[in-house]
């Protein structure tokens, strides 16, 4: 055989060892699509469940802070550098006690975001974040205010038991 025969003879072998052969892939194949879509089913049942109980806690979140922050401040301020870039150039920012965030921006517009939406989640997450412990400072400032005005209170009162009593001695003795 020649060499031309030969490379024709071998090229045509490769092109034919080549083609692929009819397997069962499609059946199993099918199946596995099946199986992923009863996945989807149960992870959408589930998705539906846990956002039911993330409204629910959102809801009771809300009314708490309401109830512990109205005592102590109409308002928290929330760090600018704590709040995602996208939310563009936010010169100050505060959250009130019913989940509303404030907004100032540099080109002095003011914007609002309710904290409990659910598209607003995440961030309402990362102002939770920053704003608790300045919650814990102010809840302790606020105790150290009311200690030191019983401790005035306290000696001063004291001392004026003192006089009263002094005073209504004398006017027993005339």
């Amino acid at each position: 055989m020649t060499q031309e025969a030969e490379a024709i003879k071998v090229a045509t072998e490769g092109s034919l060892k080549e083609e692929p052969k009819p397997s069962k892939k499609p059946q199993s194949s099918v199946q596995e699509l099946i199986d992923s879509l009863k996945s989807v089913a149960d992870d959408i049942g589930q998705m539906n469940e846990l956002t039911s109980e993330e409204k629910l806690l959102v809801a009771e979140f809300f009314f708490s802070l309401t109830k512990l922050m109205q005592p102590l401040t109409p308002s928290m301020q929330v760090s600018t550098m704590a709040l995602p870039a996208e939310l563009g150039n936010v010169v100050q920012a505060n959250v009130d006690p019913t989940g509303y965030l404030a907004l100032l921006f540099r080109d002095g517009h003011l914007e609002l975001i309710n904290l409990s939406e659910e598209k607003h989640r995440e961030l309402m997450l990362v102002v939770v974040e920053d704003i608790l412990p300045k919650f814990k400072q102010l809840t302790s400032g606020q105790k150290r205010k009311v200690e030191n005005r019983i401790k005035f209170l306290s000696q001063v009162t004291k001392e004026m038991q003192k006089i009263a009593t002094a005073l209504s001695l004398k006017g027993n003795q005339k």
